[in-house]
């Protein structure tokens, strides 16, 4: 897990330096709402959790990648910030785009079941409204 956090944090000081990254829960739930966020990165140490816990909710609405670190502290260094977060998106990779593959790569795979369960609801609901049309 350690050496995953480090890929994490190094992909987040590269994007910092030639990319684009957007800090803090808000700036970080406006990124996925605009569907403009690559990756996103909270801490787990956040408390209390309620302040995040929306985030992977809407990463996988919106099919980008998240993942926890455990550090708010390291999280805000990695960030270039003198300040804790809890989270960070990355908007524009940059460099960091080879190392995010390692950990980016595996999203799309979870996010495949989620449409597909969607997928079924509609004709249920669909038969629903041609019944009561009916």
């Amino acid at each position: 897990m350690a050496g995953e956090n480090e890929k994490v944090f190094e992909a987040i000081e590269l994007a910092k330096t030639t990319g684009k990254i957007k800090k803090g829960t808000n700036e970080v739930t406006k990124a996925i709402e605009k569907g403009t966020a690559k990756l996103v990165v909270i801490a787990k140490d956040i408390s209390p959790p309620e302040i995040t816990m929306h985030i992977p909710l809407l990463c996988k609405e919106k099919g980008i990648s998240c993942v926890e670190v455990g550090s708010k502290e390291e999280l805000g260094a990695a960030a270039g910030l003198d300040v804790p977060t809890g989270a960070v998106a990355i908007v524009q990779e940059g460099e960091a785009k080879k190392v995010m593959k390692e950990f980016v790569k595996d999203a799309p795979a979870k996010e495949e079941a989620a449409p597909e369960e969607k997928k079924e609801e509609e004709p249920k609901e669909k038969k629903h409204k041609k019944e009561k049309k009916e």
